[in-house]
C-alpha cells in the first residue's frame, strides 16, 4: 500500500509506493465487493461439483464488467470453502483446442509444483515436464504435438486421473477458462466441449470438476450456433453493472488501504463517473490516487483523476483510428454534445442534430458514417429509423466523461 503522507501544513508529502487500483487486471481478492447473488449461485455449483457432479458455468458479461475478478474471487473462495484446487487459465490469443489443453495443464503444474503433494501430479505428466526459469523455480508442460492431440481427445480421462492424484488433499478441480473469445469463432471448441460433457455423463459416475467459461454474451450466442446442445449444458451467470453503494464501498476500501481520506463530494463524483463499471472504477481510482498530493482527496483531485481516466479509457478501449478521429475539432464538438446529457447507450440522430451549430451539422452525417465504419456505433432497429446505439457501453461513458468532466473542472 502507499506510505501514509505527512498531513501537517508546510511539510512535503512522502512519495507514494504504488496504487491499490489495478486497471486492466483482476481486482485483488481483498478489495472485491458486490456480486452477492452471483457468488451465492456459484458457491452452490461448487459444492455440487465437490459432491461429484460436474458443473458447467458460462460467466457472461461485457468487456470491463469484472468477469475475471469474479472468477478469481470464486476460485479463492471455493479453494477454502469446498476444498477445490482452483486453476485460472487465461486464453487470450489461443485459437485451437490443443493450445487450450496445453495451457490448462501448464497452469495446473504451476499451481501445484510447490505443494507437498506435487509428487503424484508430476508422475502423471512424466517426461513432459521441464523446469524453467532461474534455478528451475518454475515448471512447464511441453509435450510433443501428437501427445498433445491425444491429450485433447482424452481430456476428461486425464482430468479424472489428475483429480485422483491430488486426493485426499483436494476434493476436486475448479477450472476457470477465461477470455475464450478467440476460441468460439469456429465449431472446434463447441464440439470438443460438447464431447467432453457427453463423455462425463456416460462414462464417469463421479466427476469432481466445476468448469467456469468466461466470455462476452455474443460469444455464447456463437457457441449456440456451432453447437445448439451446449445451451442446455451451461448454467449462465450474467454480470451486470455494480450499484452506486457497491462502487462507493470499493473505492472507500481501496483508498483506506492506502491511508487516504476522501471527501464526500469527491467520492460522489468518482462514483457517478464510474457508472457501475469495474474497469472505470479502477481507471478513475488510479488516476485520482496519483493526482492527490496531500493525503486528502478533495473534489479537485477527483475531477483531475476523472479527466485523466477519460484519456486512458479513450486510448485503451477505442481503436487508435477512432481516437485520432475524435481529436478533430468538429468531431470533438459533436461528441461533446452527443454525451452532454448522460452516459446513454443509444441516441437519435434528430435529437443530437438539434444541439449542433451549422458547421457541425454539415459534418454530422460523415461523422456518423465514420463512427459506424470504425465500429463505435451501429443502427438500432428496435428504436426505429435514425436511432443508433454504441457497440460497447464503455464508449458513451468515455464521451460523457470527456464532455462533462472537462467542463466541470
Amino acid at each position: 500500500m502507499a506510505k501514509r503522507k505527512n498531513d501537517r501544513p508546510g511539510v512535503p508529502a512522502r512519495e507514494k509506493d504504488y496504487s491499490p487500483f489495478t486497471p486492466g487486471n483482476p481486482v485483488p481478492v481483498e478489495l472485491f465487493v458486490g456480486r452477492s447473488a452471483q457468488i451465492t449461485e456459484l458457491r452452490r455449483y461448487a459444492r455440487q461439483a465437490a459432491a461429484g457432479r460436474m458443473e458447467n458455468v458460462f460467466l457472461s458479461g461485457e468487456r470491463g464488467i469484472g468477469k475475471s475478478s469474479l472468477a478469481q474471487f470464486i476460485r479463492e473462495l471455493c479453494s477454502k470453502d469446498c476444498n477445490l484446487l482452483g486453476v485460472h487459465v487465461f486464453l487470450g490469443g489461443v485459437s485451437t483446442v490443443e493450445e487450450l489443453v496445453q495451457q490448462v495443464f501448464d497452469q495446473l503444474l504451476k499451481e501445484t509444483h510447490q505443494q507437498p503433494w506435487f509428487g503424484p501430479i508430476k508422475s502423471l505428466f512424466g517426461k513432459f515436464i521441464r523446469s524453467v526459469g532461474l534455478f528451475g523455480v518454475s515448471v512447464e508442460f511441453a509435450p510433443p504435438r501428437e501427445e498433445l492431440r491425444s491429450l485433447a481427445r482424452h481430456f476428461p480421462v486425464a482430468l479424472k486421473s489428475l483429480i485422483e492424484g491430488i486426493g485426499p488433499e483436494k476434493k476436486g478441480l475448479l477450472l476457470v477458462l477465461d477470455d475464450v473469445n478467440g476460441l468460439v469463432d469456429t465449431p472446434a471448441f463447441a464440439n470438443w466441449y460438447k464431447s467432453l460433457v457427453d463423455h462425463v455423463a456416460t462414462h464417469q459416475r463421479e466427476f469432481l470438476v466445476m468448469a467456469v467459461v468466461c466470455g462476452l454474451p455474443e460469444r455464447r450466442d456463437g457457441l449456440a450456433v456451432h453447437q445448439p446442445s451446449l445451451m442446455r449444458i451451461f448454467r449462465v451467470v450474467e454480470i451486470e453493472k455494480l450499484d452506486d453503494a457497491e462502487v462507493q464501498d470499493f473505492l472507500a476500501t481501496a483508498f483506506a488501504s492506502a491511508n487516504l481520506r476522501v471527501s464526500e463530494d469527491a467520492m460522489e463524483a468518482m462514483v457517478h463517473y464510474s457508472s457501475g463499471l469495474p474497469t472505470l472504477m479502477h481507471e478513475i481510482g488510479d488516476a485520482t490516487f496519483w493526482a492527490d498530493s496531500d493525503g486528502a482527496i478533495g473534489l479537485r483531485d477527483a475531477l483531475a483523476g476523472i479527466t485523466a481516466a477519460a484519456e486512458e479509457v479513450g486510448k485503451k478501449y477505442l481503436d487508435p483510428k477512432v481516437y485520432r478521429a475524435i481529436r478533430s475539432e468538429k468531431y470533438r464538438a459533436i461528441l461533446g454534445k452527443l454525451g452532454g446529457r448522460a452516459a446513454e447507450e443509444n441516441f437519435r440522430k434528430s435529437d443530437v442534430d438539434r444541439r449542433l451549430n451549422s458547421d457541425e451539422k454539415k459534418v454530422f452525417h460523415n461523422f456518423l458514417r465514420r463512427m459506424r465504419d470504425l465500429g463505435v456505433i451501429e443502427s438500432d432497429p428496435e428504436r426505429g429509423r435514425g436511432a443508433y446505439r454504441f457497440v460497447n457501453r464503455i464508449f458513451p461513458i468515455y464521451i460523457y466523461m470527456k464532455g462533462r468532466a472537462g467542463a466541470e473542472r
